[in-house]
C-alpha cells in the first residue's frame, strides 16, 4: 500500500516451501547482417504458486544512423521438462554453436519477415515457433 505522504510503498510476501525469484539473463547478442542486431534472452517468471515459467526471448533490431531500433519481439514459453532444462542451460553455460546456427539461420530470418507488418500471420508465427523449438531441441 502506498505511503500517501511519501508515495513510497512496501511489498511482503511470505515464504512457503517453494521459492521461485524471476530474473533475465541476456545470453547472446549478435549481428546476423549489415543493419540488423538480435538479442537472445533467457527469462525465469513465476506462478503465484512460486512454480517456475522458462522462456527464451528473441529481439530484433534494426540499426539505423547508429541507433538500435526494436523492431520484432518473440517470446517463447518452454512446453516440456527438455526445453525447460535446454533454456535453464542456457541461462548457465550459454548459448551452444549448433543453438546459434538455427538462432542465425532459421530465427532470424522468420523474424525479419514479420519487420513492418502490424501483426504476424499464423504462418509467420508457425515458422517462429518451429524455429524456437529447434533451437532448444538441437543437439549440443
Amino acid at each position: 500500500m502506498p505511503d500517501p505522504a511519501t508515495g513510497s510503498s512496501i511489498s511482503v510476501v511470505p515464504i512457503g516451501a517453494k521459492v521461485c525469484k524471476p530474473f533475465l539473463i541476456e545470453v547472446m547478442v549478435f549481428s546476423p547482417e549489415s543493419g540488423y542486431k538480435f538479442k537472445v534472452i533467457v527469462e525465469r517468471s513465476c506462478t503465484p504458486e512460486a512454480d517456475e515459467l522458462w522462456k527464451i526471448v528473441f529481439d530484433l533490431y534494426k540499426i539505423a544512423d547508429g541507433q538500435e531500433v526494436q523492431v520484432v519481439h518473440v517470446s517463447y514459453s518452454t512446453g516440456t521438462p527438455v526445453e525447460r532444462k535446454a533454456v535453464q542451460a542456457m541461462a548457465t553455460e550459454g548459448v551452444k554453436a549448433p543453438q546459434a546456427k538455427v538462432l542465425v539461420e532459421k530465427v532470424h530470418p522468420a523474424a525479419k519477415a514479420v519487420v513492418g507488418a502490424s501483426k504476424a500471420t499464423k504462418v509467420q508465427k508457425k515458422k517462429l515457433h518451429d524455429a524456437m523449438a529447434e533451437v532448444l531441441s538441437v543437439d549440443v
